[in-house]
């Protein structure tokens, strides 16, 4: 009698193949966009997802200056950073944010989402946000990426 074995396949860094995708923010909540990236920089959209490899693909994230809150969001939410000094915590609204680095929204929003370890600070590389429609990786060919 024959018997059938089934392996469960585990990635290695070394067969992962990455792709590069572009996703445009424009008019895109922030919260429900950004979860979506961190699960394809994690790579969780493929079959052969591996918790412990990094195989997720890179995301060019445009238009980055155009995304919008839910709510009251954008007068209420405070952003915090902390400079390590006495008296060197600041904090902004998702509004001054918005107007004066609209970048970081999107960053720390997707920061948030990856693991908080190396691996995850490998993942975070793979991300590149552009405040406009204007981005340098078109010698990667990115594909749009279907939600």
């Amino acid at each position: 009698m024959d018997t059938l074995s089934y392996k469960t396949k585990s990635a290695k860094k070394e067969e992962v193949e990455r792709k590069w995708y572009i996703v445009d923010a424009e008019g895109q909540v922030v919260g429900r966009l950004c979860t979506r990236i961190a699960a394809v920089l994690r790579g969780k959209h493929k079959p052969s997802y591996t918790p412990h490899v990094d195989c997720g693909d890179h995301v060019i994230v445009i238009n980055a200056g155009k995304v919008r809150f839910t709510g009251n969001k954008m007068s209420q939410k405070e952003y915090q950073t902390y400079s390590g000094y006495p008296g060197g915590q600041k904090s902004s609204t998702a509004k001054e944010l918005l107007d004066k680095k609209p970048i970081r929204i999107v960053e720390l929003a997707v920061k948030g989402m990856l693991p908080k370890n190396r691996l995850g600070r490998r993942m975070y590389k793979k991300l590149h946000v552009y405040e406009g429609a204007e981005h340098p990786h078109e010698a990667q060919q990115p594909e749009p990426f279907k939600f």
